[in-house]
């Protein structure tokens, strides 16, 4: 699925929608993981665009009278495309733009969201309890190592908890552990303040190298342009099964943790 690379790069692809008025709404599947409310259809023509913000996964595109809350849930991009270009089964959602420009969001299982706030202060269910952002200064060893004092699961399923730091997808969270040589059954409160040091800095410089490559397309994930990112070609373990370990040439091995294939190295990441 899209993780925060992606969702970041889809964001970055549509700044030049900025001050730009809406023209129509087009929804033809509403049934997405949550229904998309159908007064977008009256509600958003004659807005403005004012701003475009990410916060974890979700993209926050803000209008005149509230904000349009939009998540790529597992197989969903976003693309910009000119009005005349035809839908295709998977385009679910159109916002055209007084431009020609059209915002058309695919979907192909239905997992994503398209939901409105009706005020400017991002005050939703969905993003009241998230914890900081991974690229940001919030966090850091002290505050990680804090967040997992009292936290018995593996340390893969908790940095993958966006209620501990949002964003740390399964791809990146797989290969943030073997960088910091840190095995991914590793009980999270069994760190060190020189591990979760380690860590920190390998989830923010993993994540940085992501958004340069232009993210990882494995299946759906396409930027706003239909390029795809590149960044699986520097994968270390994650979809690597009994290939050798680029560091030690030992096979990489696959578990399941938290009901999601889980790679690593068995030498470089010992428990």
């Amino acid at each position: 699925m899209p993780e925060l690379p992606e969702v970041e790069i889809t964001r970055r692809g549509l700044l030049t929608l900025i001050g730009k008025t809406v023209k129509s709404v087009t929804i033809r599947h509403p049934t997405l993981r949550w229904p998309i409310p159908q007064h977008l259809i009256q509600t958003l023509p004659h807005q403005t665009l004012h701003s475009l913000n990410r916060r974890a996964k979700y993209i926050l595109c803000e209008f005149d009278t509230g904000v349009l809350l939009v998540h790529l849930g597992m197989s969903g991009c976003i693309q910009l495309l000119d009005h005349n270009y035809p839908p295709e089964k998977h385009d679910h959602v159109d916002i055209e733009f007084s431009d020609g420009q059209v915002f058309r969001l695919r979907d192909p299982r239905r997992f994503g969201a398209v939901l409105w706030i009706d005020n400017k202060d991002n005050n939703h269910p969905l993003l009241n309890r998230l914890g900081p952002e991974p690229l940001e200064d919030g966090f850091n060893a002290q505050y990680l190592h804090k967040a997992l004092s009292k936290k018995t699961l593996a340390i893969k399923n908790a940095i993958m908890d966006g209620y501990i730091v949002v964003g740390v997808g399964n791809i990146y969270a797989s290969e943030s552990l073997f960088r910091a040589s840190i095995h991914p059954e590793t009980s999270a409160n069994k760190l060190t303040i020189k591990q979760c040091e380690k860590l920190v800095s390998e989830i923010k410089s993993t994540l940085q190298e992501a958004l340069i490559a232009g993210g990882s397309s494995l299946r759906d994930f396409f930027g706003t342009d239909g390029k795809p990112g590149y960044f699986q070609q520097a994968y270390f373990v994650y979809g690597r099964t009994d290939e050798p370990c680029k560091v030690c040439a030992k096979p990489i091995k696959c578990i399941r943790l938290g009901q999601r294939s889980t790679f690593y190295c068995e030498k470089c990441q010992k428990r």
